[in-house]
């Protein structure tokens, strides 16, 4: 699918997602909000495998069945006629704003089940598990948790039918506002107040991944900052503070989840250790 002329959508997204990685890489070198503990390179060389794994995964469900990932599927929904916005005759731009809207709350009542339901809990605790938490943190997900997220996508765009612009501007914008609040960057005061009225920011997210229960029962955005205080699910900052707050899970509290194999293997594991 090409957005623009001569520029394909999976060309559009690695632009995006690179610029921006390399963007967040250079500002937590620059001004880090925590001290990482673990060693970087060991970690970054799991986290980047497990994205590697990722993207083989999701390429393949494409190659399978082309509607199989989401804008594919978006344009299969446009032929077919199926979907609440390929039925009504409503504005363009209207049609385009509300796609992001619901697939941004989407994306957060997926987060917020994964939590909650104990099977899904533990494919996406390998998110959880790092023991730091930086821009490499953002793409740490099992692959099978990968797939299932592409799947629960597809589903909601045959029931309503975006547009396929709006489902890859969702995504970029989704992957671009992941690894900026998983970022280990320090923002002024003033500037994280100001934008976490809108949209998640790195200390906002940081409490996420503590190794508290009610913390990382809380805070379940990825982009949008409005779902968990509209649901009750939202925490301000982390009791401990951000310096001497814990990341990760306590019974990870080791350096295995910086292994590649093991990380894979986690959900696997027999320790439930259910995190919300």
């Amino acid at each position: 699918m090409e957005i623009l002329p001569g520029l394909s959508e999976p060309v559009l997204r690695f632009s995006v997602f690179a610029g921006i990685l390399l963007a967040m890489a250079l500002i937590e070198l620059a001004i880090p909000r925590r001290k990482l503990g673990a060693p970087k390179a060991r970690r970054w060389l799991t986290n980047f495998s497990i994205v590697a794994i990722d993207t083989f995964v999701v390429r393949l469900m494409g190659m399978l069945a082309v509607p199989l990932v989401a804008v594919a599927a978006a344009v299969y929904a446009e032929q077919q006629g199926w979907g609440l916005f390929n039925v009504v005759q409503w504005p363009g731009w209207l049609e385009f704003l509300l796609a992001l809207l619901i697939l941004d709350l989407a994306i957060w009542l997926q987060h917020y089940v994964s939590h909650k339901v104990p099977v899904f809990w533990r494919l996406h605790k390998v998110h959880h598990a790092d023991v730091d938490i930086d821009v490499s943190t953002a793409i740490r997900f099992h692959p099978i948790e990968i797939a299932l997220s592409m799947l629960w996508k597809i589903v909601l765009v045959l029931v309503f039918g975006p547009a396929a612009l709006a489902v890859v501007v969702f995504e970029v914008i989704l992957n671009g506002c992941a690894m900026f609040n998983h970022a280990n960057i320090a923002l002024p005061p003033w500037l994280d107040r100001m934008l976490r009225v809108v949209i998640v920011t790195p200390d906002m997210h940081r409490v996420h991944h503590s190794v508290l229960r009610h913390e990382h029962d809380s805070n379940f955005g990825f982009n949008l900052s409005i779902w968990d205080r509209i649901f009750g699910t939202y925490t301000d900052q982390p009791e401990k503070g951000h310096d001497a707050m814990q990341i990760g899970l306590n019974d990870y509290q080791t350096s295995s989840p910086t292994r590649l194999f093991w990380s894979l293997a986690l959900p696997f594991r027999s320790k439930s250790d259910h995190g919300g």
